[in-house]
């Protein structure tokens, strides 16, 4: 294939809302741009940076949404092993993961190839128990059990997860196997990412870091629960109104900043600036993902890169998404370095945070305005220990973060 469709779904219904030629340039389609180029809302754009017009969108490469599209970490390489294929780590397993594979990603795009191969088949579903039991091998027991999986793992990260649907009844299917009307709520199910113990440590305290999150003020979506090595999480890209699915859109930091690649490389800096050019309420989220940061230094979330912050497009207003990803990954057995810094930061030190400051202030966030959010956080900062404490974040974790709370508290009374 040299050519697919971009599907977008708002309205309640999908949409065929562009080409994509490959290795060339994107196109939307002239029915829907003559359709809804005047109201030109995000919920509508295949990206932020992409308006509803005639043109022919060209990025020097491929749009950097289509990474957001593509199964990445332990997704790709489950759907690549059901598909007999192996993975080259080239653009060309890229291509096929796209065109095949993006059939129901977080948000509200799609890729219309991916639908077309797909035929829906009638499948009971199974318990929660039974996708607690079988854990990290619950999509190849379903499938083993006829069940449809290609939608299961259509998400990132190299921690096994799965999206997950649950029907009227209360059994639990991948999603995209059933129609919406028959869907009561929607999740992702994420297992350890090795067999370590260490594995295990982090995933059992992702419920307690968000609690601590909320607690500190930021924004958070529904309590995680967490049940014998399984994580099980409430989507906010879709909800359930009037027995219709409604699918948000989401689309990453990295797409944001047209970084079209996997991998570190963006600094936060250059987040923040793109936040500022494209979001509705630049200033309040800016200052969020700010705040964020101090929680990733302080409580050791070091794989804090591009596509672990995201943006929601409703049809009220695009803002940054609540928190996700946010865990202890510092105790990652692989040795996880912190993958997006500031650029006033060197690594293993602090950032100087009145270069931070004065590096992501605009016309509407003044560099006073970013000092006086830092330094009211100090006393958040300084009560972390007894908030992780409260939540039942485990002792060892605690007792390894006490010297790493102490520096960042130093540093933030310094500006």
């Amino acid at each position: 294939m040299n050519e697919i469709t971009v599907e977008i779904h708002h309205h309640g219904v999908w949409h065929r809302a562009a080409q994509y030629r490959r290795d060339r340039y994107l196109t939307y389609d002239v029915d829907y741009a003559v359709d809804f180029m005047d109201e030109n809302h995000p919920m509508a754009r295949v990206g932020l940076g992409f308006d509803i017009n005639f043109e022919e969108h060209s990025r020097g490469g491929w749009p950097a949404f289509f990474f957001d599209l593509i199964p990445a970490g332990a997704a790709r390489a489950a759907w690549l092993r059901r598909h007999e294929q192996i993975d080259r780590d080239d653009a060309e397993t890229d291509w096929t993961l796209l065109c095949f594979a993006a059939r129901c990603p977080p948000g509200n795009i799609r890729i219309a190839s991916a639908v077309e191969s797909f035929e829906m088949v009638a499948h009971p579903g199974f318990s929660r128990q039974e996708i607690v039991e079988r854990n990290i091998d619950f999509i190849d027991y379903a499938e083993a059990h006829g069940a449809i999986v290609a939608g299961a793992s259509s998400v990132q990260g190299q921690a096994p997860k799965f999206l997950l649907v649950e029907d009227l009844n209360g059994s639990w299917h991948a999603e995209g196997a059933l129609p919406d009307e028959k869907i009561k709520k929607h999740w992702l199910v994420k297992f350890p990412r090795g067999r370590s113990e260490a594995d295990r440590l982090v995933l059992r305290n992702e419920a307690p870091y968000y609690e601590v999150a909320r607690d500190f003020g930021l924004k958070v979506g529904a309590p995680l629960r967490y049940e014998e090595n399984a994580l099980f999480i409430e989507r906010f890209d879709r909800t359930i109104q009037d027995g219709k699915v409604v699918r948000y859109g989401l689309e990453s930091a990295s797409s944001l900043c047209g970084w079209n690649r996997y991998g570190p490389g963006l600094s936060n800096d250059q987040i923040c600036h793109a936040m500022q050019r494209l979001l509705d309420s630049p200033q309040e989220d800016v200052l969020e993902f700010l705040r964020r940061d101090l929680l990733n230094l302080a409580l050791g979330n070091v794989d804090n890169h591009g596509r672990n912050t995201a943006y929601l497009k409703t049809p009220q207003t695009t803002a940054i998404a609540p928190l996700f990803d946010f865990a202890p990954m510092f105790l990652d057995p692989e040795g996880i370095p912190r993958a997006a810094r500031w650029k006033a930061e060197k690594p293993l030190t602090m950032p100087d945070w009145r270069a931070v400051a004065e590096s992501i202030s605009s016309a509407q966030l003044t560099v006073d305005e970013v000092i006086a959010c830092l330094r009211r956080d100090i006393p958040n900062i300084e009560a972390l220990p007894e908030n992780m404490q409260r939540h039942d974040v485990e002792t060892v974790i605690v007792d390894r973060l006490l010297r790493r709370i102490a520096d960042l508290v130093r540093s933030l009374k310094d500006v």
